[in-house]
């Protein structure tokens, strides 16, 4: 076997070995210790499952790409809420009274824009600063929570459109709305990343920053898009999500970051940058989602899940690091 190829596989292929062992032991464990009649594994659990990944799932994808990069953004989760609270609260702007259900299309415009803008903003800092993407979006993240709050204070913001419940709770080809954005999102991204100019520069920027400047790669308007990406990732996952709750609390999203980087790491892409899969990181949030669902099937509560999923992300970078010291040694050799 060729020095990393233990390595590639493991960032590969175990996750979705992982997924399999999951469904395995928490559809035997749900036999005897599950308070439910239902299995583990029935239909409707599996489809309500990818529903549930979705709203992480799609700013994973994002994040992803911003890790291979060689950057991180911890400031999702506060994007998530701020375009949240913009889509639905803009559709009880007296400017949009006129135009009756035509408000949602323009409601979910300015929430992607929201999204977007504040991507740039943390693109632009980093692009023109040099201070590092961590310093920048730990500022941002403080910064835009403290504008969900100065939005509406702590009180909760409400609007429940229900011609837009009624698109949100679809199910196309039987699959929920927000399944279908996952995947659409997960393919887009997967294009980007392995059949564009774009994705390969991300790659070599990530790997060797300074190589990809000497190579002529726009390094600094090249990590502004992948941040702008990952808000509008953010945004749209707001506007998957509350169009179908029609309720956003100010702390919402909280901890959304770590959920995020945590599903990008577990499908094997590096904290260091210049490697990783998109496709990897479906099964990273999947392997999060049915960890989550499968303990508490079998009756663990919320501080379980946590210590299990952080045990797990623990032990993943540990011999992830393990195999590329070998690899490295073998390369010497």
């Amino acid at each position: 076997m060729a020095p990393g190829t233990l390595s590639g596989l493991l960032q590969k292929g175990a996750i979705w070995g992982f997924i399999v062992l999951e469904l395995i032991f928490f559809s035997v464990a749900g036999e005897f210790l599950s308070l439910s009649d239902k299995a583990f594994m029935d239909l409707d659990n599996m489809l309500l499952l990818l529903k549930q990944s979705a709203p992480i799932g799609i700013i994973a994808m994002g994040m992803t790409i911003v890790m291979i990069n060689g950057n991180i953004d911890l400031s999702v989760g506060a994007t998530f809420a701020l375009a949240a609270i913009v889509l639905l609260d803009s559709m009880t702007w007296p400017i949009f009274a006129g135009l009756g259900d035509g408000v949602i299309p323009v409601a979910m415009a300015l929430a992607l824009l929201t999204g977007i803008v504040l991507g740039a903003i943390n693109g632009f800092i980093v692009w023109k600063t040099g201070v590092d993407a961590f310093i920048v979006t730990l500022g941002a993240m403080l910064g835009y929570r403290g504008l969900v709050f100065m939005y509406n204070g702590e009180q909760p913001t409400s609007h429940l459109n229900w011609t837009l419940v009624d698109l949100a709770e679809a199910q196309p080809l039987g699959l929920h709305v927000a399944t279908w954005a996952l995947l659409i999102v997960t393919v887009l991204a997967w294009l980007v990343m392995t059949r564009t100019v774009h994705g390969r520069n991300a790659y070599a920027i990530g790997d060797n920053r300074e190589a990809a400047v000497n190579a002529g790669i726009r390094v600094g308007p090249h990590m502004m898009l992948n941040f702008m990406g990952i808000g509008f990732l953010a945004a749209l996952s707001a506007v998957v999500f509350y169009s179908e709750s029609g309720s956003v609390n100010p702390n919402d999203g909280e901890l959304y970051e770590l959920w995020v980087i945590t599903a990008v790491v577990l499908g094997g892409t590096k904290l260091t940058g210049g490697a990783g899969s998109v496709i990897s990181t479906l099964g990273g949030v999947i392997a999060i989602q049915l960890l989550r669902k499968g303990l508490g099937h079998i009756g663990a509560d919320t501080e379980t899940v946590n210590l299990v999923i952080g045990l797990i992300l623990i032990a993943v970078l540990f011999l992830d690091r393990q195999l590329n010291i070998k690899g490295k040694e073998a390369l010497k050799a």
